[in-house]
């Protein structure tokens, strides 16, 4: 899926596809859309739907750890460039802060004696940042890193490199809820808690709009804090009953069309239909002051409310980082947000299928983003179809790389999350097979039985990302289940 469409009348296609290519991308890492000048193309009403997803503030404080100097006869020894490793990991914290775009405020000097681990937590306590990080450079440190987890009341992330931790240290600290704990050399581990708190502060800072039956009210999701805002569904069909084809339409239709390996069933007007349906979504959550929805689509089309699903529609938002769910799955839509806000990449909520013979599950639905690598990579080579239970509008197929792992993620509710591991096998075509567009086949990891894949609408993301997201639960009190590894023995009957 091409992202130049968004700049089209503000700059040349090929001018906005080099400065697409060629620029850093934002704190978010997801694709920034140039501000549009105002032409036939983009009127005054143009939403540009990279402003829909919402920008935190997040705040992060920061302390390094250590012992009175000189140190004698611990890790990490006397040998051990205390320095220069301190100088090390201070330009990277500040690095990883600019690019992630978190405010970080590191002590002045490293913290040394109980004083100054008691300053410490009533500072967090008064400026309550988002979370804390400490960077261990003793061994002998970890009683201040359990107080500061007791009593400062903000989540902790701690950096322990080799040399200052062994295992009875992490045991028990890196299970408990609120902390997270890298035992590792490598700054992407750390890299990845920040991820956590950025993410957290996403879901913070979201509105979804639930576009279901004929009510509307305003809740708030336990845990996450997300705003959930229930709208009629009536209010999406008669806005897109009112949306004319505009250049814009034709502009996004023209693309989905170009860029498209294949087109099988949609017609030109067919994508004319998707493309009102786009813009009709970018309006009303723009009008709503929203960031994501989640909408009884499949209802709709049951009703004949609409001339096509939004299918392709809601994979066009997804490629941008705008979670767009179907049949008003809510937490289905909290998953595809896990996915762009943690992982900076779009899922794909299907249904489950086991395929039996070949002990494989198949994940299917009539729309998936194309961005699976990234939202800052190349888009996966995607068919244009029809919807598969209807015969109407466009859907998409998009093909999934062979070979590559996979995630498993949803969450069950607001305090318990699913997550699961494969590889994918196949693309499965539509026919022979009936179902959903986008059908591919996964051998999971560690699970004998593919009938026991937990979970129904599982958001399905390109990697394997079953660290970070369990980091993201043991951070924020979330329990982690998995599928479970053996088939379970049949009950026997007693006579």
């Amino acid at each position: 899926m091409s992202l130049s469409h968004h700049c089209h009348g503000c700059l040349t296609r090929r001018e906005c596809l080099k400065l697409l290519s060629a620029s850093a991308l934002g704190a978010a890492a997801v694709p920034q859309v140039l501000a549009a000048r105002k032409s036939e193309s983009h009127p005054a009403d143009y939403v540009d739907a990279a402003k829909l997803r919402p920008r935190p503030e997040v705040r992060m404080s920061a302390a390094i750890f250590e012992k009175p100097r000189p140190y004698w006869l611990g890790w990490p020894g006397t040998t051990y460039d205390l320095d220069g490793h301190q100088k090390e990991y201070k330009a990277r914290l500040a690095d990883s802060s600019r690019r992630l775009g978190i405010t970080t405020q590191l002590e002045a000097r490293p913290i040394n004696d109980e004083a100054g681990v008691g300053a410490f937590i009533e500072k967090l306590k008064t400026e309550k940042p988002h979370a804390a990080l400490i960077i261990l450079q003793e061994i002998h440190c970890w009683p201040w890193v359990n107080r500061v987890a007791k009593e400062a009341g903000v989540p902790l992330l701690v950096f322990a490199p080799v040399g200052v931790a062994f295992t009875g240290h992490v045991l028990r600290i890196s299970r408990e809820p609120g902390v997270y704990v890298a035992s590792t050399l490598e700054w992407a581990a750390v890299e990845d808690g920040m991820r956590m708190v950025r993410a957290k502060r996403l879901f913070e800072e979201t509105r979804v709009l639930w576009i279901r039956r004929n009510e509307r009210n305003e809740t708030v999701m336990e845990r996450l804090g997300t705003k959930v805002r229930a709208i009629p569904r009536d209010t999406f069909n008669q806005r897109f009953d009112k949306q004319p084809v505009t250049a814009e339409v034709r502009d996004v239709a023209s693309d989905m069309r170009r860029h498209a390996k294949r087109i099988v069933e949609p017609t030109h007007n067919d994508c004319l239909n998707s493309a009102r349906a786009y813009v009709t979504a970018k309006r009303l959550m723009a009008d709503e002051q929203a960031n994501a929805l989640s909408m009884d689509c499949l209802g709709m089309v049951g009703a004949k409310l609409v001339p096509t699903p939004p299918c392709m529609s809601w994979a066009m938002l997804m490629d941008q980082g705008i979670t767009a769910g179907c049949e008003a799955d809510l937490f289905g839509a909290f998953s595809l947000m896990m996915t762009s806000y943690l992982l900076n990449r779009p899922g794909f909520m299907n249904d489950p299928v086991p395929e039996t013979y070949k002990n494989l599950l198949i994940v299917a639905h009539c729309t998936s983003g194309t961005r699976i690598r990234g939202f800052d990579k190349p888009a996966a080579p995607y068919i244009l179809r029809n919807h598969s239970e209807s015969a109407l509008g466009v859907s998409v197929q998009v093909l999934w790389p062979v070979g590559e792992p996979v995630t498993l993620v949803r969450f069950s509710n607001a305090n318990e999350m699913i997550i699961d591991t494969g590889k994918v096998v196949s693309n499965v075509q539509t026919p022979p097979a009936g179902g959903c567009r986008t059908s591919v086949e996964v051998a999971m990891d560690n699970i004998e039985d593919c009938r026991d894949v937990k979970g129904f609408h599982q958001v399905v993301t390109l990697g394997n990302h079953r660290s970070i997201l369990e980091g993201f639960c043991q951070l924020y009190g979330i329990k982690v289940v998995r599928s479970p590894m053996f088939r379970p023995e049949p009950e026997v009957k007693k006579a």
